[in-house]
């Protein structure tokens, strides 16, 4: 019962001074401090005025990475057509080319390479000890 008092008394004190067509003047003690009031709204202003540039900024930069990433996926559109065209020469090479010789190529391939390994190696012993 207390809570209808207590809501009744503060509806009564929202609407006091409300006539039919009209506002009275507000007594002082429920007198709106209209300075108060107006740095609300000059903060509020100042808020959206911040949250209209930061929506205008991800606004461009999620631009800028939409085309970032439509460049990229060219890109990559182009990079597979040679890969694609790589592989079927490679293939065309395989097929062609017997398999003895392919494994003398990888062979000599390896035995390059180990002897490449090996002179540095040497080298590098000789030039720092």
């Amino acid at each position: 019962m207390s809570y209808r008092r207590e809501h009744r008394g503060s509806r009564a004190a929202l609407f006091d001074g409300v006539e039919e067509g009209g506002f009275n003047r507000p007594s002082h003690s429920h007198d709106i401090d209209e300075h108060d009031n107006d740095r609300a709204m000059d903060s509020l202003q100042d808020r959206v005025i911040f949250l209209k540039s930061l929506t205008g900024d991800i606004h461009e930069e999620v631009e800028s990475q939409n085309r970032m990433l439509n460049r990229m996926g060219n890109d990559m559109d182009a990079s597979r057509g040679i890969m694609s065209g790589a592989m079927g020469r490679l293939k065309m090479v395989v097929e062609k080319k017997s398999s003895r010789k392919m494994c003398s190529l990888a062979a000599s391939f390896v035995i390059v390479f180990l002897i490449v390994y090996y002179l540095t190696r040497v080298l590098g012993y000789f030039m720092h000890g």
